[in-house]
């Protein structure tokens, strides 16, 4: 039962969090506005350039979906977590190096994707054979 909760609170927790920033991404695209303002430093804000390419935001956005849904359904989640790992990397350097307002989130998305990839870590050794 503890060993459930491990990974269930962790893979649902992540899921809600990309399915929240995929659906923030699409609205944005819909709208031009955002649903959520996290802080945003000036150098942060360079990122307005990646938000108005025509296709690299709605492929993030797609990917943070996929991976949510994916995590939320408990359907193949080792996957979605490997789907959204890369953009967890990003995530996190962003905030490391850009802006340093958002490293509560970048803490919280290390420490669910490292809980996660402790629990499925039998799934992903055979990458490393």
């Amino acid at each position: 039962m503890k060993t459930a909760l491990l990974v269930t609170i962790p893979r649902v927790l992540l899921g809600l969090i990309f399915l929240v920033s995929a659906v923030d991404g699409f609205w944005w695209m819909a709208t031009g506005s955002h649903l959520i303002h996290p802080p945003t430093s000036e150098q942060g804000l360079a990122l307005e350039a990646v938000l108005q390419s025509s296709f690299i935001w709605p492929m993030v956005k797609f990917v943070n979906l996929t991976g949510a849904l994916s995590l939320l359904a408990n359907v193949a989640p080792a996957f979605g977590l490997a789907l959204i790992a890369p953009i967890m990397t990003v995530i996190v350097f962003f905030h490391l190096v850009l802006n340093p307002q958002g490293l509560p989130v970048a803490i919280i998305l290390v420490v669910l994707g490292l809980a996660l990839v402790f629990a499925y870590r039998q799934r992903y050794a055979a990458l490393f054979k």
